[in-house]
């Protein structure tokens, strides 16, 4: 049986094969199925220790005693009566609850609800951890076995054999908690939770799998440069990710959700979770999950649609993913997406991030505030993204230089160059780029073009300035073109002949980007003593309120007037590449 069994999964799944021969000795599983039940065992004597015994105190939580003498205890301290409040302390201290009085029903059905929630942290923290840990370090020993370029070149398809790793890799772990899952379902049933909402859980916890392991064998593949250090980061920074919105999720008064970042918020399991089991984080207060909208969609006001959304988010992010790790797997070289590609991520994460922008939390806001108070969460985003796109979409010397010398040789129209500049993954990624700040800038421009007139006076030690939306413009284009002239300083980077130009490239961009702000902060020139100073900063609309029109028009000016000698010298390095290429391929012959 068991044979028959192992050959269907051969047959179906050559990779996964692999990987469970290798790991399912009979040492590896006997130690598994061990530490399981050791670990059961823990939490279940765990929970015992507060079984009431002979001792128990008349006024404990399970007395049913207790509230009697809770009303004669508040109506002599009502009385103020010194002798009387005496009196019952020592009664209170000399007496224990008869065992009879004792709610047992009540206990045994909190204590399994204890143990049900205990195992439902452990499980997301196992498999989420020690998962992604096992798959980076997976990667890592192929790599430096070199076994990885063989499983590459093997006939099995990307989707079959990074499905063999994700199935197969963590198996053990796998196990540990199938050998769990009995007594989670006994104690979930046993402490009255709802089976739906049990089997909620486990969708929710196998969706986070499969995001968060597909993430971690993206950043196995793309992380080469950290060598050994790569399962320890990878699974640190997802620890740190749980911890983190933990911390967030178990605080009543923590009021992130009504804005755009609970998109991140939202990628670990707490609060979903914490909406299905109240008392999971000990947070009762579950107010915010339950108003909770997307462009005023209310998303909270149910078990489906919080849920539902909740594994849609989680399962199209990891389908991009998954993309971007064929792409990897077959080619490392190659980018991880391509510009047809970048344009749906662009366009996804404003959808995101502004349908939780778009909540009415607040009855005493309007559109013009809500979209306000979250301009800078939006900024800081978006600044990240485009950032992120310039190093991923921006192609290498020898890349450019096969496309150059494909233009330099093809008579074509001006139309087929725009063609190969929007989707080519060899061509410059300026246009692209470009394209990308369009889709960023959409909404912006909709919201100036629907919202009224700002007219609130932003003011600093007495000096105020009317910040309206002619200014809102102004900030996004000197934004457009600040980010334009680090992509072509990126660009032009690329094209040098010296090694590691990819670390220069990172490394002169993220200076210009966030040294220069540091320095000024250091020295004392803020944005609303200084402001023509900032406008030529990475973060001009800090300074745009205390700017006038003339100042913001004539740096606006100066940033075009740069981008535009950055884009003559780029075309002039990209046409000598093409021609120096063509020459040599002529010599060649």
């Amino acid at each position: 049986m068991m044979p028959n069994f192992i050959d269907k999964i051969g047959d179906w799944n050559p990779q996964l094969l692999r990987e469970l021969k290798g790991r399912l000795k009979f040492f590896n599983v006997a130690i598994a199925v061990a530490t399981s039940l050791l670990l059961q065992l823990v939490v279940f004597l765990y929970q015992l220790r507060e079984f009431p015994d002979d001792q128990y105190s008349l006024t404990n939580t399970y007395c049913r005693l207790r509230q009697i003498y809770q009303r004669q205890q508040n109506q002599i301290y009502q009385q103020s009566d010194q002798y009387q409040i005496t009196e019952l302390k020592d009664l209170i201290a000399k007496n224990i609850c008869p065992q009879n009085q004792i709610d047992w029903q009540l206990w045994w059905r909190d204590h399994w609800e204890y143990i049900f929630l205990t195992l439902s942290v452990i499980f997301i923290f196992t498999l989420l951890v020690a998962g992604t840990y096992l798959l980076i370090n997976d990667l890592a020993k192929e790599e430096s076995r070199g076994t990885l370029n063989f499983i590459r070149l093997s006939p099995q398809s990307e989707t079959s054999i990074l499905t063999g790793k994700l199935l197969g890799v963590p198996s053990l772990v796998y196990l540990v908690i199938l050998v769990a899952v009995p007594l989670h379902l006994l104690a979930g049933r046993s402490a009255k939770i709802a089976f739906s909402y049990i089997l909620s859980y486990y969708a929710i916890l196998a969706a986070s799998c499969i995001f968060f392991y597909s993430a971690a064998l993206l950043f196995g593949l793309i992380s080469r440069l950290f060598s050994g250090f790569q399962p320890w980061l990878g699974s640190g920074a997802i620890l740190l990710f749980l911890f983190t919105v933990m911390g967030f999720a178990s605080s009543s008064s923590s009021n992130i959700l009504n804005n755009s970042t609970a998109w991140i918020r939202l990628f670990a399991p707490w609060d979903t979770i914490n909406y299905l089991f109240p008392n999971l984080l000990r947070v009762y207060n579950s107010s915010q999950l339950k108003n909770l909208e997307f462009f005023y969609l209310p998303l909270g006001t149910n078990v489906v649609s919080i849920v539902g959304f909740h594994l849609l988010n989680l399962g199209l992010c990891s389908y991009g993913i998954l993309q971007a790790l064929k792409r990897s797997f077959r080619n490392p070289q190659a980018s991880i997406i391509n510009k047809g590609q970048s344009y749906v991520l662009v366009a996804f994460c404003q959808i995101m991030m502004w349908g939780f922008t778009l909540q009415s939390w607040n009855t005493n806001s309007d559109f013009d505030e809500q979209v306000g108070q979250n301009l800078v969460f939006l900024a800081t985003y978006n600044l990240g993204l485009l950032l992120s796109l310039i190093a991923i979409l921006s192609p290498h010397r020898q890349d450019v230089q096969d496309w150059a010398r494909y233009r330099h040789q093809e008579a074509s129209s001006r139309k087929s160059v725009w063609r190969d500049l929007i989707w080519a993954e060899k061509s410059p990624a300026l246009v692209a780029i470009a394209i990308n700040l369009a889709i960023v800038t959409i909404p912006l421009l909709v919201w100036i073009s629907i919202t009224s007139v700002f007219d609130t006076d932003y003011s600093h030690n007495g000096a105020g300035n009317d910040f309206n939306s002619l200014k809102v413009l102004s900030s996004v284009a000197l934004s457009i073109s600040i980010i334009m002239i680090y992509a072509t300083i990126a660009q032009l980077i690329l094209l040098l002949k010296t090694p590691k130009r990819s670390f220069w490239a990172i490394g002169t961009i993220g200076t210009v980007t966030f040294l220069p702000p540091m320095i000024l902060e250091f020295l004392g020139i803020s944005s609303w003593k200084h402001p023509t100073v900032w406008l030529f900063s990475t973060f001009p609309w800090s300074a745009i309120q205390y700017s006038g029109v003339t100042t913001i028009f004539m740096a606006f000016l100066a940033q075009l007037s740069v981008l535009a000698l950055l884009n003559f010298q780029l075309t002039k390095q990209v046409r000598l590449a093409g021609e120096s290429a063509t020459k040599a391929l002529l010599a060649g012959r």
